[in-house]
C-alpha cells in the first residue's frame, strides 16, 4: 500500500480536491489517499507548513505528501519533489517544507530535492492557475507508483525556507508569540516542552490577562476558565475550557506571549 496525503487551502466547496484525487487514481488506481487538511487559510504558507510538520510522521514510511498552498502558481517559482528521511514530498518551492527540512537536518536524515522540470510526468495541458491538478497530483501518482525521484527533474540544493518565530529566553522566563489558532480557538505558542520543561509554577501573560500555573488536560479546569497546558504536539497552548480562547481574548497569530518562571521555594537558612 502506498499512501498519498493532501494538504491544501482549496476548501471543500469547489471540487478541486476531488479533481486532484481523480488525477491520481487515473494514473495509479491502487493509491490510498488521505486528507490532512483542505481548510488552510488561503495563501497561508506558514500555517500549511506547520500543519504538515505536525502530521506527516504519523503516516507510513514511503508515503507521498502533496502540499498545495501556492500564491505564486504560474510564476517562475519552482515545483519540487523531495525525499526527507523515509517520506516523499511534492509541493511548490515556497517554504512549505521549511519545518520538516529543519527536523530532518537536526535528526541527520538523508535529504534529496528535485526541481520538477519533466513535463512527461504532468498532465498534457497545464493551466497557469491549477498546478495542484496538472503537475503536483500526477507527479505524486507517478512517484507513488515507483518512478524514481531523479526521473522527475534535476537535483537542487537550495529550497526556499521561511523563518518561524523562536522563543527568546529572558531573565524572568520566556518571550514567545502565538503560532497557530486551531478550530476550537485554542492558542498555540512557539514555546515547546523542550524549551520550557516541567516547571513547578509559571505565569502566562497575553492580551492583558494572566494565567497562573499549568494543567495536564482540559478537564482539570472549570468550564469558561482560561488554562495553559501542553498540546498533543508538546507546545504550550492557552485554552478556554469548553470555549474559544482566541475569540474571547481577541488573539491573532503573531501576538506576543510572556511566560514567567517562578523559582521553587527555598529551604531557608
Amino acid at each position: 500500500m502506498t499512501v498519498i496525503t493532501l494538504t491544501t487551502d482549496f476548501g471543500l466547496q469547489d471540487g478541486n480536491v476531488g479533481v486532484m484525487k481523480g488525477v491520481i487514481w487515473n494514473i495509479f488506481p491502487e493509491a490510498q489517499i488521505a486528507d490532512i487538511s483542505h481548510l488552510i487559510q488561503p495563501q497561508n504558507i506558514r500555517e500549511a507548513a506547520l500543519i504538515l510538520y505536525r502530521s506527516y510522521a504519523y503516516f507510513p514510511a514511503g508515503s507521498v505528501h502533496v502540499a498545495v498552498v501556492d500564491p505564486g502558481v504560474g510564476t517562475s517559482r519552482r515545483a519540487l519533489a523531495a525525499r526527507l528521511g523515509s517520506h516523499f514530498f511534492v509541493m511548490p518551492d515556497n517554504g512549505l517544507i521549511s519545518l520538516i527540512l529543519h527536523r530532518a537536518e537536526v535528526d541527520h536524515e538523508s535529504i534529496e530535492f528535485f526541481h520538477l522540470d519533466q513535463p512527461s510526468f504532468w498532465l498534457p495541458k497545464v493551466s497557469y492557475v491549477f498546478h495542484g491538478r496538472d503537475i503536483f497530483a500526477p507527479v505524486a501518482a507517478h512517484l507513488a507508483q515507483g518512478v524514481s525521484l531523479n526521473s522527475l527533474g534535476k537535483p537542487i540544493h537550495d529550497p526556499v525556507r521561511i523563518q518561524f518565530p523562536l522563543p527568546q529566553r529572558t531573565p524572568e522566563g520566556w518571550l514567545t508569540e502565538v503560532l497557530h489558532i486551531d478550530h476550537f480557538g485554542n492558542i498555540s505558542t512557539a514555546l515547546s516542552r523542550a524549551d520550557l520543561g516541567e516547571p513547578e509554577h509559571i505565569s502566562v501573560h497575553l492580551k492583558g490577562i494572566t494565567i497562573e500555573g499549568m494543567v495536564r488536560t482540559f478537564g482539570d479546569g472549570q468550564p469558561g476558565e482560561l488554562v495553559a497546558l501542553y498540546s498533543s504536539s508538546d507546545y504550550l497552548i492557552i485554552c478556554e475550557v469548553n470555549g474559544n480562547a482566541a475569540r474571547r481574548l481577541g488573539v491573532r497569530v503573531g501576538d506576543p506571549v510572556e511566560v514567567i518562571l517562578h523559582p521553587k521555594p527555598g529551604l531557608g537558612v
